[in-house]
C-alpha cells in the first residue's frame, strides 16, 4: 500500500484492524515483566529509542519497550508495537511517540492509566482490553490536542511543516495541525478550546492548541494508512533483526 492513498477512507484501513485485532498475544509466550510495557512485533527500516536513563539503541523485532522510552522512526522506517493489554500502535516514518504512561494489571482496572505522546509523525492505534475496560484511561497527546478512546481504531497525522510528501485532493501539503480518522468506535480530540466527537467513518482536524476541534468532509480528510507488510501477524516482520539480541547501543 503506497502513501499516497492517504487521503480517502478506504477498505485498506479496515482491513489493517482486522489484522491488528487478529494476534491475541505477544508473539513467544512474551510476559508483562516490571518495566516493559510492549514489544517491537514487526519493523522496516531503522528504529531508535531513547531510555529514560538517557541512552540510546536501535531496536529490533521483539526489542522491548519500557515506560518513559522515546520511539523515533527514520525515513522509509514502519514500526509495529503490541503493548501488554493487546493494544497495538504502527507508526510511520519520521515519527517520535513517548510512553509518557503505562499502568495495566489485568486484575485491577481501577489502576488502569496509559498516556501515549506523539511528539511528531503519524500512527495507527487499535485499543487493547485498557481502552475496552477503562476508555477513560487511555490517551494519546500531541502538541495540539489530547485524543481519548472510545473501543477505537483510528488514525493521526500531525503536521509540523513536515509533511511535504502527504497527497491531499488539492494537490496541497496538508495543513499544519493535526489530523484523525476513525476506522471503528469513536475518539474524544479535545484541548483548552473545545472538544468534538469523531465516529467510525469520520475525519477531523485540529488547527492548533488554541483552536477547536472539528470535523472536516471525507474528501478533505487526511487518512493515515499503513504497507499490509507492518500489519500481517504471520512471520516476524522485516529490517533491523529478528531478535532483541540485535540490539545496539548508540555511543
Amino acid at each position: 500500500m503506497q502513501l499516497s492513498r492517504e487521503t480517502t477512507m478506504s477498505k485498506h484501513a479496515i482491513t489493517l484492524a482486522g489484522l491488528l485485532l487478529a494476534g491475541t498475544a505477544f508473539p513467544g509466550g512474551f510476559v508483562h515483566a516490571a518495566g516493559t510495557v510492549g514489544q517491537i512485533t514487526h519493523l522496516s527500516g531503522l528504529l531508535t529509542v531513547k531510555r529514560p536513563d538517557g541512552t540510546s539503541r536501535v531496536l529490533a523485532v521483539k526489542s522491548e519497550v519500557g515506560e518513559g522510552d522515546t520511539l523515533t522512526t527514520e525515513q522509509e522506517t514502519y514500526a509495529r508495537i503490541k503493548f501488554a493489554d493487546n493494544g497495538e500502535v504502527v507508526l510511520r516514518p519520521g515519527t517520535q511517540l513517548k510512553v509518557e504512561a503505562y499502568a495495566f494489571d489485568q486484575a485491577k482496572p481501577e489502576s488502569d492509566n496509559v498516556v501515549l505522546n506523539m511528539l511528531k509523525g503519524g500512527l495507527r492505534a487499535v485499543t487493547g482490553l485498557i481502552g475496552r475496560r477503562s476508555r477513560n484511561s487511555v490517551n494519546f497527546a500531541t502538541a495540539t490536542a489530547t485524543i481519548g478512546i472510545r473501543g477505537t481504531h483510528f488514525g493521526a497525522l500531525l503536521c509540523q511543516n513536515d509533511c511535504l510528501g502527504v497527497p491531499t485532493i488539492t494537490g496541497k501539503p496538508p495543513e499544519n495541525g493535526l489530523h484523525v480518522d476513525v476506522t471503528d468506535g469513536a475518539i474524544v480530540v479535545q484541548n483548552p478550546a473545545g472538544q468534538q466527537v469523531i465516529a467510525s467513518g469520520q475525519f477531523g482536524f485540529v488547527r492548533s492548541a488554541t483552536t477547536a476541534p472539528v470535523i472536516v468532509p471525507p474528501q478533505q480528510g487526511i487518512q493515515v494508512t499503513m504497507p499490509v507488510a507492518i500489519s500481517r501477524n504471520a512471520g516476524a516482520g522485516r529490517g533491523v533483526g529478528k531478535a532483541k539480541e540485535n540490539e545496539c547501543a548508540v555511543q
